[in-house]
């Protein structure tokens, strides 16, 4: 089994889309699956609308993105993980090429995105830059990341000391167990982000990661990126 785990935050106008994604890209595997949405202290109709489309609800209370996916993970009954965050829209080639890629050894991995709509003419320039960087270092965004389930449980899951880049202790772990692999099939992201806040505010945040690691983001203070009120995307 397959299990998708989708932790969210007011996702209201993403939440939908996700999870469709996620069972269009199943409709052509003939694999049982399931679709977990981990609800961290929504205020608006997340998780309504999330119960409506068929997803499995689990409701936590820790604003902290590795806890709310470890929540997830305890939950899931599958044997391959996939974390994919709700703002995110997984395709058929992308679940298929990480599904061949676990049963042909891998321990886990994760896919480059592309942004939906239209980005600022600073995250246009740095995005060929940063795929670039992410295929050769094997180290993706957390958007879209799977892994097997002996895997998971081996490394212990996302370590929940950190409030950002999460991403990058989980897949650091996951290449001392074995395999890690980044497929050529990419998924789709929100760039909400990217148009919410300047390119300086960006690359200083990613200057930050790579410079420091994510050892920096102990704490929630001072990330309004991931953890601030959401202002509003004229393009969703």
């Amino acid at each position: 089994m397959l299990s998708f785990i989708i932790p969210a935050h007011n996702e209201e106008r993403w939440i939908r889309r996700s999870i469709a994604a996620i069972r269009t890209a199943m409709e052509g595997l003939a694999e049982s699956h399931e679709i977990i949405v981990v609800d961290d202290i929504s205020t608006d109709a997340t998780a309504r609308l999330a119960e409506l489309d068929g997803a499995r609800v689990v409701r936590v209370e820790h604003r902290q993105i590795a806890a709310t996916r470890n929540a997830g993970a305890r939950e899931a009954r599958g044997e391959f993980l996939f974390f994919v965050d709700a703002d995110t829209l997984a395709t058929p080639g992308a679940v298929r090429a990480a599904l061949g890629a676990m049963r042909a050894g891998a321990t886990g991995g994760g896919c480059v995105f592309r942004f939906d709509g239209t980005l600022p003419w600073g995250a246009r320039l740095l995005y060929p830059v940063a795929v670039v960087s992410a295929r050769c270092l094997r180290l993706v965004g957390g958007c879209f990341l799977f892994c097997t389930r002996n895997a998971f449980d081996s490394i212990g899951g996302f370590c929940e000391q950190f409030y950002a880049a999460e991403e990058a202790a989980f897949i650091r772990s996951l290449k001392k167990e074995g395999r890690f692999v980044v497929p050529r099939e990419t998924v789709v992201t929100s760039g909400r982000k990217l148009r919410a806040y300047s390119t300086w505010r960006i690359v200083r945040e990613a200057a930050r990661w790579f410079f420091r690691g994510p050892g920096s983001y102990r704490r929630r203070e001072g990330l309004e990126i991931w953890y601030g009120p959401r202002q509003e995307d004229k393009q969703t």
